[in-house]
Parts: C-alpha cells; structure tokens; sequence
C-alpha cells in the first residue's frame, strides 16, 4: 500500500490510542503530524487536553497543536484556512500529511467543505435560545419544522443544539441551513483522502479513560486550571466546556474531592467518547475501521 500520494485522517474516540498510532505511521512512510482537535489547538489546556508531550514532538514534527491562546475565539473556518496551508507545506516538502484527532466536524469540513453561512450577530443567536427556554424543546422544534420543512428529514427532536442552528439560520438568512450544506464544496477531491477510523470497543475503551483521569491529576491538571480560572474568560466561550475544568473547580472551592473529581472526569469524558462514537457511525460510513489490536497489522502491510 503506498500511501506518499494521500493525505492521511485519523479519527478515533478519546483515549482510543490515536496520537501513538499516528507517530508510528509517520515514521514509516515519512509523515508529519496536524492535530485535528479542537481543544488541543489551545495552549493553556496541555494536560486537559492530552497534547502529544516533547519526546513525541522531538521524535516527529507536529503542527496547530498549543498555539492559540483561549482568550482567543477559534472556528473550524479558521482551523480549516491553517490547515490547507499545512498540507499544502507538507506536500511541497514531499512529506504526507497526517491528521489526528477526534474532532469530527473537522474532518467533515475539510472532505465535504465549510458550509459558508453568513455570521448570525450573538442578540439574535441569544434572542432563539431564549425562545428555546422559554417554550422547551417539543414545542421548539414543531416551530423549526413549520419554518423549515426540510429539517424534519435531517433533525430529531431530541437534538436540540442543531434544532436551534438550524431555527436561526432559517430566521436571519432567509434559506433552510440544508440548502447551504448542499451548495458545500470541498477543494480536495475523495481519492486524495486515505480514512482511518480507530474502533475502540467500548468497555476497554471505559478502562482506558479511567486509566487518562488519574494520570492527568496525577500530572499536574489541578495546577493548569487554576492558571486557566486566573485568565477570566467569559462564560460563553466554548473553552470553558473543556472535560475537567468546572470538575476541578468544584475541587478548589472545597465542595467535592479529588477521587470525586477522577469519577466525574471519567463519566463526561465516557459520555464525550459516546458522542464520537455516534459521529463515527453517522459520518464514517466510508472511513477503513480498524480494532486497535489490528493496528500493528496495519504498519506491516504499508
């Protein structure tokens, strides 16, 4: 299998082993790794995050991992304009580009392109949220369906942050946010792309988590949010959803303990690795599935 010609995507849920598997690869057909996580782009989230170390970035060049401060706002629009750029990099310097994460709107924009909607101003956003509140979801979402008929095939009613996307790109622009997904355009053509999806069984993968929550306490998580609660970010930035940060802050202000704060770690990230898994499933369906146990398997046969 020769894989020089391809731009290589990694997806896998949290703790699923991808960043190993990806530095392996890279050694062996010349790669260098791009993250694909929309967390891991953030400096002040290293343990959090579980951003490759420096023994990782010595053994195999890394890029968009750690550079962006959260005091700053990042979109997968900006994620996928760097992007572009490092592929392009790599390619001139006749290295593959290897793309790691478990991010999955990521890969979505940069195989199917970024749906190019026009930026919906925050009192609008914040006036359908209240709406939302106010009349619940059930209601809500017959209000989406009688706006937008469209929605009715591609949202459920239990999905409630798309039904809000979809109730205010409907209002503000005029047009069902599922024409916008059908004028999508890609600039990469499908045979550029070789997709691997690492599925990891779920209860070894429950393991493994519990096993991250510990060494991430363990190396110094407790510290890093303390630094992070010094920065005052707003409460609506989508940094402060990051798995470990209001766990950790409940630790500092005395109301739970620290084996208190492993267990909840372990349950949102469980949770989290879920909601990978059902991306994976609704998404993938054209993504090489590949057991962790056949990765090694998978190496020789390059």
């Amino acid at each position: 299998m020769d894989l020089k010609s391809k731009i290589i995507l990694i997806y896998g849920s949290t703790a699923s082993g991808k960043s190993k598997f990806a530095i392996k690869l890279a050694k062996k057909i010349d790669g260098e790794i791009i993250n694909a996580d929309s967390m891991q782009v953030y400096k002040e989230l290293k343990i959090l995050s579980a951003r490759p170390n420096k023994k990782d970035y010595k053994n195999i060049r890394h890029h968009l991992y750690g550079f962006l401060s959260v005091k700053k706002s990042f979109s997968t629009g900006d994620w996928l304009k760097l992007v572009d750029q490092k592929i392009s990099n790599c390619k001139k310097r006749k290295k593959v580009p290897i793309l790691v994460g478990g991010t999955g709107l990521y890969f979505k924009a940069l195989s199917d392109g970024l749906v190019n909607i026009p930026s919906i101003p925050i009192k609008f956003r914040k006036k359908i949220r209240l709406l939302h509140n106010q009349i619940g979801p059930k209601k809500f979402y017959f209000k989406l369906i009688k706006e937008d008929p469209l929605a009715k095939k591609y949202i459920k009613p239990s999905d409630t942050q798309r039904a809000i996307r979809a109730y205010e790109t409907k209002l503000f622009t005029k047009k069902s946010l599922f024409k916008w997904f059908k004028n999508t355009q890609s600039k990469y053509e499908k045979n550029d792309f070789l997709k691997i999806y690492i599925d990891y069984p779920r209860n070894e993968l429950i393991k493994r988590i519990h096993i991250r929550a510990e060494e991430m306490i363990k190396n110094g998580a407790v510290p890093e949010v303390k630094n992070f609660i010094k920065l005052r970010i707003p409460k609506e930035k989508s940094v402060n959803k990051a798995i470990g940060i209001s766990e950790i802050r409940e630790f500092l202000n005395k109301k739970i303990l620290i084996e208190n704060v492993i267990e909840k770690i372990s349950i949102k990230t469980r949770q989290y690795a879920k909601r990978q898994r059902t991306w994976g499933r609704g998404h993938m369906s054209d993504w090489i599935k590949i057991h962790p146990n056949d990765l090694d398997l998978f190496l020789k046969k390059i």
